[in-house]
C-alpha cells in the first residue's frame, strides 16, 4: 500500500459489510509498532490515532514518518488520525505534515457553533483528501486533556442536520459510552443508535469503547457502528507488564528489554479488539 490513506473507503467498506475498523490510540514507536504489526498479521484495516498530547509528546513529523514506515511494510489500508483535536490551526498544520484523517471535537460548543467550527476544518481537510470526523453529544470521562462530567446523548434529528450542514465523513455519537474505565456495567442506548443509523448515511463512530463488554460492542457494530476507538484498554496491560518486569529485574536499564513485555501484553489486546470488530481478514 506504501502510503497513508484517509478513512473514507475503509469505513464505507465496513459500513457495507457490517464490521468496524479499530482505531487504536498510540503514544510512541513501540505502541505504533504493536498495532501496525498485529493488524498486518491479521489482515485488518487500521486507524492509528493520536491525541493532542501524543502529537505534542512524539512530534507530528515523527508520527507521520513512523506511520508511513508501517504502511510501506504491508498492503493493508492504514490511516493516521488526529483524535479529539480542538484547535483548528493545529489540525491544519498536522494535515500539512501528513496526517490523513482528523477529528475536530467541538462538542462542548452550542449546536450552531459546533457546526461552524467543523465546517472550517472540513473545507481545509477535503482539499487534501483528508477525512473529517466530528462529535455530536458528549461522553463523560477524560480523553487526553478533555474532561466531561455531564453526558449529553446524541439527538437523532440533530445528527441529520449536523451531518448535512458540516459535510463530515463520519460522526461520533454519544449513546452511553465513556472515556476511561467504567464503574459497573455501562448502559448503552441501542435504540437511539438504531434510530440514528436509520436517519444518517455517513459512517458512525463509537468512542469510549475501552472496558465495554465485548457483546455490547458487537451489538453496536450490528446496529451500524463502523469505527471503534480503543485507548485505555491498551495502556493498562502495557504498563502492568513493564511494572511486573521490574519486580524481578530492578537493575535493568535497557529500554529494549523492559519495553518488550509491554508490547507483548498490548499485542494480545489488539488481537482481541480486532476480533471483536470482526475486521480480521478483510484485506
Amino acid at each position: 500500500m506504501n502510503k497513508l490513506l484517509s478513512t473514507k473507503q475503509m469505513l464505507l467498506d465496513a459500513q457495507k459489510h457490517h464490521y468496524a475498523v479499530p482505531a487504536f490510540n498510540i503514544h510512541n514507536m513501540e505502541t505504533l509498532q504493536v498495532v501496525a504489526e498485529t493488524a498486518a498479521q491479521m489482515r485488518s484495516p487500521l486507524i492509528i490515532a493520536a491525541t493532542p498530547s501524543t502529537v505534542s509528546y512524539a512530534g507530528a513529523d515523527y508520527l507521520v514518518a513512523m506511520a508511513r514506515a508501517a504502511a510501506q511494510n504491508t498492503d493493508i489500508p492504514i490511516a493516521l488520525h488526529l483524535d479529539h483535536h480542538e484547535d483548528i490551526e493545529t489540525i491544519k498544520e498536522d494535515i500539512d505534515t501528513g496526517f490523513s484523517s482528523c477529528m475536530i471535537d467541538a462538542s462542548k460548543l452550542p449546536f450552531e457553533e459546533n457546526i461552524k467550527k467543523v465546517q472550517q476544518v472540513v473545507t481545509y481537510a477535503h482539499r487534501y483528501d483528508v477525512t473529517v470526523e466530528a462529535e455530536l453529544g458528549k461522553l463523560v470521562g477524560k480523553e487526553d486533556n478533555i474532561v466531561v462530567r455531564d453526558a449529553i446523548y446524541t439527538d437523532p434529528e440533530d445528527a441529520v442536520k449536523f451531518a448535512a450542514a458540516t459535510g463530515i465523513d463520519s460522526l461520533a455519537v454519544a449513546i452511553g459510552t465513556a472515556h476511561g474505565l467504567y464503574k459497573g456495567k455501562p448502559k448503552l442506548d441501542f435504540d437511539r443508535l438504531r434510530v440514528i443509523r436509520s436517519k444518517v448515511d455517513i459512517p458512525l463512530v463509537l468512542h469510549g469503547a475501552s472496558d465495554v463488554p465485548d457483546e455490547m460492542v458487537k451489538q453496536t457494530i450490528e446496529l451500524g457502528i463502523t469505527k471503534v476507538n480503543v485507548a485505555t484498554d491498551l495502556k493498562i496491560p502495557f504498563a502492568a507488564a513493564v511494572k511486573d518486569f521490574f519486580k524481578n529485574n530492578l537493575e535493568e536499564s535497557d529500554p529494549r528489554k523492559y519495553m518488550t513485555p509491554g508490547k507483548n501484553a498490548m499485542r494480545k489486546i489488539v488481537e482481541h479488539k480486532i476480533n471483536v470488530c470482526n475486521s480480521a481478514g478483510r484485506y
